[in-house]
């Protein structure tokens, strides 16, 4: 089968295209045709080993010295299940499917495969497999640290880089919950953060733009890249501050997945993609994701779907 190895840390230029064996599923796992995947920070940053330099050589202890252990990156898939293991009950053969493959990584290949027990489950049954491959990082990141920060209880949110993968979601799931939601990104993506159901919109490269913000409920940094400092003094006195650095990885919960089939299926929830590009020019995705300013998702199609 094709798969993309990454054959170094590096550049994308250390992404290749190869012909690898096609993967065996164990009893308890689901083998997937990968229809599609997407370009995040988690294969960007295990790409580069975009760590802080005392981090650098713990993290190479863990996923490999010279170029990572599980060389298929790919965070996220959404394909069919052509094959399942001897113990697999919830799934069958043709089922249409989404997963986070977490440390695994995988979804860079025609083929990949995923334990039955994780973070997989059927799409949503109005969703696209490009629709689909945007949903689960942005939206089980997006729930984990909204639920840290209370969303259910908080009137008013504030979401840093509400444009991104994750913000965008977080926009999404904040007004789902009721709240008043202020977002913070370029000016170019007002009217799609306006469209999701953001209520005010700031534009963070404007000098001072940090004087326009309030007081919020609940804080959230969906982009990692906001001085803590600053954004914890727009914490109302009984708020919370959650951000996607520095506060641990977001959990992986198949019951997320189900939850974000509701607000999918129910029009509560928008894919929202910023480009697709075909597996052959992965280079060209991460460099365009290298570059920042994305909004949304970047997917890369795998193999043609029906």
């Amino acid at each position: 089968m094709k798969a993309v190895i990454c054959t170094a840390y590096g550049p994308p230029d250390v992404l290749q295209l190869q012909e690898v064996d096609k993967p065996v599923p164990k009893s308890d796992e689901l083998l997937i045709q990968v229809h599609t995947t997407a370009v995040h920070s988690g294969d960007r940053r295990l790409r580069s080993l975009d760590v802080p330099a005392l981090g650098k050589l713990p993290m190479r202890i863990v996923v490999g010295f010279k170029a990572p252990r599980q060389p298929i990156l790919g965070v996220v898939l959404a394909g069919e299940v052509v094959e399942t293991g001897s113990r697999v009950e919830q799934f069958k053969v043709g089922d249409r499917v989404y997963a986070l493959t977490g440390m695994r990584f995988g979804g860079y290949a025609e083929y990949a495969c995923v334990k039955a027990s994780k973070c997989v489950e059927r799409m949503p049954n109005n969703a696209s497999f490009v629709e689909a491959a945007s949903l689960p990082f942005g939206g089980t990141t997006t729930l984990h640290f909204l639920r840290k920060a209370n969303i259910e209880q908080a009137k008013t949110v504030l979401i840093y880089g509400a444009s991104g993968a994750v913000g965008s979601m977080a926009v999404q799931i904040a007004k789902y919950y009721g709240a008043h939601v202020t977002a913070v990104c370029r000016e170019r993506n007002f009217e799609l953060v306006r469209n999701l159901g953001a209520d005010v919109m700031i534009d963070y490269t404007i000098d001072s733009y940090d004087e326009k913000l309030t007081t919020y409920d609940a804080v959230f940094d969906a982009a990692g890249k906001i001085d803590k400092r600053m954004a914890r003094k727009h914490v109302a006195a009984h708020g919370k501050f959650s951000s996607v650095a520095g506060q641990g990885p977001a959990s992986e919960r198949k019951e997320d997945l189900a939850f974000l089939n509701e607000l999918f299926e129910a029009g509560r929830l928008k894919a929202v993609i910023d480009s697709v590009y075909p597996l052959e020019d992965i280079v060209a995705a991460h460099r365009y994701v290298d570059a920042g300013g994305k909004a949304g998702n970047v997917i890369v199609t795998v193999t043609q779907t029906n």
